[in-house]
């Protein structure tokens, strides 16, 4: 298996069999364990087919042309044997539904697994409570006891808790739902998205009011304006990327089996809506690998990809057979429809390698007649499988049925994020464009690397542009777009996320709907200075062009990203040119101020906040008799949070910003952790700001998970924000799962 440097990091930290906390085995032997497991289901209908199918599985994921999702890449063949990415629970209106829902997704990402709910049937807050006389908390109050559920469960170290909470736009408490991660803070454990219907944008259009409808008795009990719904969307998504939006009519309007049961949730990304109780496993094939070179140019092997899109479906349909499920329930509602969601991974790399321009007409185009394919061929697959096995137990009345087409999959294609996988596979990640040719890797020791794409390095090489000084330049912002040592011709196609228009990536989106069963994860990425209006132009456009839902997020919306490259680093975190270049006032001659004494892995750390007439200007540290780094790293950080002070940053923001940084020394003062001396300060500066509000503490708590957001919690390297999720571009680490 032929895997970079950083590819078999991440199969190390997260997918390889371990032994009293050793790795016991090699990225060939995970993937002989996984085909080996996942061909034993060929034994129910020919045994002596096992052995071919393994190999043809093992050969299909050893030369990364095709990964299926992380869960079965970790669990298969060991004592776990959960291998589904997405599951979908009910919420009905009483405390035994929500807290039994509770109860199972807490099993489900113990197992590895991702959830997303509807939140829609819970009565509003403030509604009468029949049983007790008082009054109902709301979806809302819910959420957060789910968030709060999530945060407590660890995934046995493999995989976190990601979770989809959807509200009804027609909801009473909508209003609410929608500004409820104003403070990315909260519910920090939830991707949430609008169910909006199509007689809601009707009205935005007209400027019409709605009703809103109470789930507890299907009556009318108000009315909103839909345009100030629809801009507060808007709006919100603009501040930091959410709610995200999904076309509820839409969605159902091709759900395969409307006499099971109505779709209203979706799985943590968006790609996957499930009926209650469903799950779905998913998998990518890597359709750069099947770039052919001919002697008119670069094409796609299409038979080669045919081949591996049949032997995906069956690797995925096995997968179904194979799988340990968490809970009946979901086991009896799994294999009566048998969803599985092949997608892409690598398509930015193919468009690259076929020189097509990811923001064109042509790769628009491309896009669908790659997805066309791709469909065709699974379905011809699934049909192939259904005379095998017979068609899924839910057939009958399903609109394959009415249709009279025979298929073994309720749902044979999902467009998912692949962050981790694309990361293994070594290609660019699901349908989105190349977040950067060539960036800065931290390594171990402070050191750094430039890691190169490597179809960007081999158009360099086979034009000779190749150099170790335009890979380190090209480094610094990621984009060749300002290179003019680079032909334009070529730079044309070079193109990166931040590179592209918004409306390239709705159409993109689009392009593959067309020929997805589920739904499409991507995002749709702004520059810092885009605009409200902006934001509205592509949701309407997703709305226009089939979109079953759509996820925008503006570079620099939330607090203290770093999810650009290099020298931009200035923009990227959202400020406005009129900030940079700021001159801090001056440091008056008399300040008034407090000093006190913090307990820290390095020795004692005495933490002095003065202030003057405009507020806290400065901070001072001494640090015992350490010495050394530790007081030169404490005495660094007071002076920059004293410039920051006097040059207008608010002392709340400079907290959110220290606090919860971990060194290897923590200790324990007061009853309360502290992580390192930068957490020490933040937790002076806390108790400083609670003081002059009113607010007595003795210790003010900082929750030792409650990292900064610009840096990977896990390695502390960048994050980069894309198909609805923040993913590391070093470890592979995703806040979705």
């Amino acid at each position: 298996m032929k895997l970079s440097k950083n590819a078999r990091t991440v199969l190390e930290r997260r997918y390889l069999k371990r032994q009293d906390g050793k790795v016991v085995e090699t990225p060939e032997d995970m993937l002989r364990r996984v085909a080996a497991n996942i061909a034993q289901v060929e034994a129910q209908w020919d045994p002596a087919n096992v052995s071919t199918m393994e190999e043809q599985f093992f050969a299909i994921m050893d030369s990364c042309e095709f990964m299926p999702n992380s869960p079965t890449l970790m669990n298969a063949g060991r004592e776990l044997q959960q291998l589904s990415a997405c599951f979908v629970l009910p919420i009905e209106d009483s405390m035994e539904s929500i807290f039994g829902s509770l109860r199972d997704a807490a099993l489900i990402q113990k197992s590895g697994g991702g959830t997303g709910f509807s939140f829609s049937r819970i009565r509003p807050q403030n509604d009468r409570v029949k049983t007790t006389g008082g009054v109902a908390s709301g979806p809302i109050s819910f959420l957060k006891c789910y968030n709060a559920a999530t945060e407590a469960v660890k995934q046995g170290g493999t995989r976190r808790g990601a979770n989809m909470g959807i509200l009804r736009v027609d909801h009473p408490d909508i209003l609410d739902f929608i500004k409820c991660k104003a403070d990315n803070r909260e519910i920090t454990n939830f991707n949430i998205s609008v169910g909006i219907t199509e007689a809601f944008m009707e009205a935005v259009e007209t400027e019409q009011d709605y009703p809103l409808i109470n789930p507890r008795n299907s009556e009318e009990v108000g009315r909103l304006n839909a345009r100030e719904v629809f801009n507060l969307i808007v709006e919100m998504a603009w501040k930091n990327g959410e709610p995200g939006i999904v076309f509820l009519d839409r969605i159902n309007r091709s759900n395969p089996t409307p006499h099971i049961g109505g779709i209203e949730a979706t799985n943590p990304c968006g790609e996957q809506p499930l009926l209650p109780y469903e799950s779905c496993n998913l998998g990518s094939i890597n359709v750069a690998k099947f770039a052919k070179k001919t002697e008119a140019g670069w094409t796609v092997d299409w038979d080669r990809l045919g081949n591996a899109v049949h032997l995906a479906v069956r690797f995925l349909d096995n997968v179904i057979d194979a799988n340990r499920y968490p809970l009946h329930e979901i086991e009896v509602m799994t294999k009566a429809n048998r969803k599985i969601g092949l997608g892409v991974m690598g398509f930015a790399d193919l468009l690259i390698r076929l020189g097509i321009p990811y923001d064109s007409e042509q790769g628009v185009e491309f896009a669908r007649e790659l997805m066309r394919f791709i469909q065709n061929a699974a379905r011809e697959q699934s049909a192939k499988l259904a005379k095998e096995r017979g068609p899924f137990p839910n057939y009958k009345d399903s609109i394959y049925d009415q249709q009279g087409i025979v298929l073994r999959n309720a749902t044979v294609t999902t467009i998912a994020p692949t962050g981790t996988i694309s990361i293994i596979a070594g290609c660019s990640s699901g349908i989105e464009p190349l977040f950067a040719l060539a960036f800065t890797r931290n390594v171990l020791d402070n050191d750094k690397l430039v890691e190169v794409n490597p179809v960007f390095e081999e158009i360099m090489k086979e034009h000779d542009l190749y150099t170790p000084e335009l890979m380190e330049l090209v480094a610094r912002t990621g984009s060749v777009a300002n290179l003019e040592q680079i032909p334009p011709e070529i730079r044309r196609i070079l193109v990166t996320a931040h590179d592209i228009a918004p409306k390239w990536h709705v159409a993109m989106q689009g392009a593959f709907q067309e020929f997805t069963d589920n739904a499409v994860s991507k995002t749709v990425n702004f520059p810092n200075e885009a605009t409200p209006e902006q934001i509205e132009e592509v949701y309407r456009l997703a709305y226009k062009l089939g979109c079953k839902g759509v996820t925008v997020y503006r570079s620099g919306s939330r607090e203290a990203e770093v999810l650009t490259v290099g020298s931009q680093l200035g923009e990227s975190e959202g400020q406005q040119p009129s900030q940079r270049g700021m001159r801090p006032r001056k440091r008056p001659t008399v300040t008034r101020g407090q000093t006190e004494r913090m307990k820290t892995g390095c020795g004692t750390l005495y933490v002095t906040v003065n202030e003057d007439d405009e507020g806290v200007c400065e901070v001072f540290t001494t640090i015992g008799k350490a010495g050394g780094c530790s007081a030169a790293f404490s005495e660094a950080t007071a002076r920059m949070i004293s410039l920051a002070l006097r040059s207008g940053v608010e002392l709340e923001q400079v907290v959110r910003q220290v606090k919860g940084i971990r060194c290897p020394h923590p200790v324990w003062q007061n009853g309360k952790l502290i992580l390192s001396c930068p957490d020490a300060i933040a937790l002076v500066l806390q108790r400083y700001l609670d003081e002059k509000k009113g607010i007595k503490t003795e210790q003010v708590a900082i929750d030792p998970g409650d990292l900064r957001a610009d840096a990977c919690p896990e390695c502390g390297g960048q994050l980069k924000h894309e198909s609805g999720c923040e993913t590391c571009i070093d470890c592979g680490f995703s806040r979705c799962g």
